[in-house]
Formats: C-alpha cells, structure tokens, sequence
C-alpha cells in the first residue's frame, strides 16, 4: 500500500514539473515572437528603427527578426492605392475667369523613410497632396483661357492637356518632398461662382455669334465664288457658241460660194437667176409683206427664168430657191416660195398658150 501511494506522489511531482516547463517554453516563445520578430502583412510596409534612428527598410510582406522595445521599434505604412478627393478650389485662368475645381487623385508611399520624415504617422498626408495640388492647378491654370476648359469648339478644349500637366507637377513635387507616388490626377467638377455666372455666358453668347458669322462670311464668300465661276463658264459657252456660229456660217458662205460657182459653170442662166435672186432675199425681212409686180424688176427674173426653163423643170427650179432661202425664217420663206411657184406656174402656163 505503501508503494502505491509513493508511484501515486511521483507521478503527481512529474507531470507538476512537465507543466512547468511547458508554461515557462510558452512564456518564451510568447515573448520571443512579441518581442524579437515583426510581421509585415501583405499590402504593407515597414521600417525598424533602433534608437530612433533607421536600421532597415522592408518592402515584402513575411516576418523579420528585431530587437525588443525600447532598443528597436516597427513602424508600418499601407502601400498599396490610395484615392484622395482634393478639396474644391477656386482660382483664375488666363483671361480673367474665376473657375472653381475639384480634382480626385490617387497614389501610393513609394520611398518609406522619406514619407515617414516629411509626413509622419498622423495621417495628415491628405493635407500635403492638397497643398501640392492646389499649387499645381494654379500655376497651369494661368496659362489657358476659359475656353480651354469650356467652349462650343470643340477643338479649343484642352481639359486632357490640363490635367496632365497638373498631374505632371503634382506626381514629381510629391514624390521629390513626400516619398509619394502620384498615378493620376483627373478633374471631377468643374463649375462658376455665382457672381461670374452672367459674364461667362455672356462671353459664351458672344463667341458663338463670333462663329455664325464667320460661318455666314464664309458662305457668301463661297457663294460669290460659284456665282463667279458661273458667270466665267457662260461667258466661255456664250464665246465657244459664238465661235462655233461663225465657224458654220463660214462654211455655209463657203458651200454657197461652191454652188454659185458650179451653176455658173453648168448653167449660166441659172447662176444669173440665183445672183438676181439674193437681191430679192436682201430686200425682205421678218416683218416684211410683199406686193409685187411679176414683169418689174428684180422679180421680172421670175419670168425671164420660166422663159427658158423646159416644161416640167418647175419642181427642180423650186428645190433650188428653197436652199437659197434656207436664210429666212420658215414662215416668210414659206411665203417667198409659195409666191415664186404660182409665179412660175402661170408664166409657165401662159408660154404654152398659143399666140
């Protein structure tokens, strides 16, 4: 019985002591991880310092070995992408205008140490890029007009231009001062002070009124050129019509002339009728009404004619006349011709009568 209660009492004083330890390896452990190591989660960043002065900078995230307080401490950064609503400002373009701004930003820490030196852990950051951005769209602002961020043209505007050059100065002023990295500066709102309101769409009105009329200038001017050019071509039509007149007028002189010259040759009495005969064409007009005597000159060539035509020959006779006249108009050379063929006809008929 006896040993049985001494096993029982040496079992007990074991595991008390197991216990013990296990406490006392926990307590290390506990005050090792607490103590000698830091964690870096992922989308952060950290700097030891030792003595408040910078021992080392960690990009990646995992766990690295330090020192305890007060010979080392950690301080970690958020590093991934930040969005940041700058505050609404007002400020002059170029000509005058008072304009009122509001920018959105988005960055990220990229040099720690200079970030932690310059901005600290207060969470004051947003005051910095603020500053920066406000300076940025006030020094470029003063280089556009209005119109470059407003206008009925399209080709004035220049908002994207705008933005990249405040961009430009915002990204290297922060990342030069602040260890900050800028990705893009864009502007959400643009508006008007109230007491502005009238003479912007004043200006507005008056610069759309300054494109109707230069649209209007540039239509009457495109207007007289086609009515220019118009007046050009017919004069060059009238020319090239006039020029072509003469053209078949000298032809038709020409083929007259030809057939004169051929009756003359051929048929000598008929070359004396047609002769005789132009002086009767020349001696009428479009209003002319003709009363006549057939054995009077110039029409007694009708009867001289008919004296020695050959019976039957009238039809030819009136072929002839009727090229000859093909200068009078259908209705006094209808006329001519119906005249000279009774005239003809009777002269004719009073030859084979008998004597």
């Amino acid at each position: 019985m006896c040993d049985t209660k001494c096993e029982i009492k040496t079992n007990s004083g074991f595991s008390a002591k197991i216990l013990r330890y296990t406490i006392a390896v926990a307590v290390v452990v506990v005050l090792f991880w607490f103590g000698f190591t830091c964690v870096v989660r992922e989308g952060n960043c950290a700097i030891i310092f030792r003595f408040g002065a910078v021992r080392t900078e960690i990009a990646e995230a995992g766990i690295y070995l330090k020192l305890p307080w007060p010979f080392e401490t950690v301080v970690t950064f958020d590093d991934r992408l930040q969005y940041l609503k700058a505050k609404a400002l007002e400020t002059t373009t170029k000509d005058k205008r008072n304009i009122i701004l509001q920018s959105s930003v988005i960055w990220k820490i990229e040099n720690p140490i200079l970030y932690y030196n310059s901005v600290g852990v207060n969470n004051s950051v947003e005051t910095y890029i603020n500053d920066q951005v406000f300076s940025a769209t006030n020094s470029t602002l003063g280089a556009y007009e209005l119109t470059s961020l407003v206008s009925t043209n399209k080709e004035e505007i220049k908002i994207e231009e705008i933005q990249n050059e405040i961009y430009k100065r915002v990204k290297e002023n922060c990342l030069k001062n602040y260890g900050i990295d800028i990705v893009d500066v864009s502007i959400m709102t643009l508006s008007l002070p109230t007491n502005n309101l009238k003479s912007i769409f004043d200006q507005m009105t008056a610069d759309r009124q300054k494109a109707i009329d230069t649209i209007i200038s540039n239509a009457k001017t495109q207007a007289n050129k086609i009515e220019s050019d118009a007046d050009v071509e017919a004069a060059k039509i009238k020319a090239e019509g006039i020029t072509k007149a003469a053209e078949i007028n000298a032809k038709a002189e020409t083929e007259v002339a030809k057939i004169y010259a051929q009756a003359q040759q051929t048929n000598i009495e008929l070359y004396k009728f047609l002769k005789e005969l132009d002086t009767v064409i020349a001696s009428v007009n479009k209003s002319s009404i003709l009363v006549v005597k057939a054995d009077e000159y110039p029409f007694n060539i009708l009867k001289k004619y008919s004296s020695v035509m050959k019976p039957g020959s009238n039809e030819i006779a009136i072929n002839d006349l009727n090229y000859i006249m093909t200068q009078l108009n259908n209705e006094d050379r209808d006329a001519v011709t119906s005249a000279i063929s009774n005239l003809l006809a009777e002269e004719a008929k009073s030859i084979g009568e008998p004597k």
